[in-house]
Parts: structure tokens; sequence; C-alpha cells
């Protein structure tokens, strides 16, 4: 799949999974999600380190020269979180899959 609509395609994922992801990360680790968060169990700094992997993913990803690191970098960030999630025996990460499905193909997009 090549030619100008599917790399339209790809640059309209791309922009807005790194819009989406930024706004959704910064939320993520300011002070009012601890609460929930805590919730998980998990100590506080998981959280920290997941939202700014998160916000440098999607930094990375609005940056011409860095979609494809800023890509992997959310992928990794993703499929750690699903692995997270699935083992403290919280089932809920479709959204994580579909994120993470996003990463990928930006990132084998601008590889390709």
């Amino acid at each position: 799949m090549s030619g100008p609509k599917a790399k339209i395609g790809m640059c309209v994922l791309q922009y807005s999974l790194g819009i989406a992801i930024l706004i959704m990360a910064v939320r993520f680790v300011l002070p009012n999600a601890a609460h929930d968060f805590a919730r998980t169990g998990l100590p506080g700094f998981v959280r920290l380190v997941m939202g700014f992997g998160e916000i440098l993913g999607g930094v990375l990803l609005l940056i011409p020269g860095t979609v494809v690191r800023g890509a992997w970098v959310l992928f990794a960030v993703f499929v750690m979180g699903i692995l997270t999630h699935l083992l403290h025996g919280l089932l809920d990460v479709g959204n994580l899959v579909i994120y993470a499905g996003a990463a990928f193909a930006i990132a084998m997009g601008r590889n390709g």
C-alpha cells in the first residue's frame, strides 16, 4: 500500500495519535491521576515513568525527523502497559492494543 493516499493516511494517523497521546499523558502525570492509579496497587513512580514515556513518544511523533523513534517509544510503552494490566488481572486493554497497533503501523510505514 503506497501512493499519495497512503501517505496522507499515515500522516493523519501520526498526528492524531501524537496529539491524543500527549493530551492523555499530560493528564496521566498530573497529581489528580495519582488517586485513580493508586487503586492498581503499583508504586506511584510507575505512573510517572509510563506517563513521561508517553509524553516523550508523543513529542517525538510530532517532530518530522524523529517520527519513527517516537512510534517505537510509544509502541514499547503501550506493550508494557498491556503487560502490566494483564499481569494485575485488568483485562480492559482494548484501547492500549489499538494505540500499540497505530504506533507499530506508523513505525513500519515510515521505515518502508
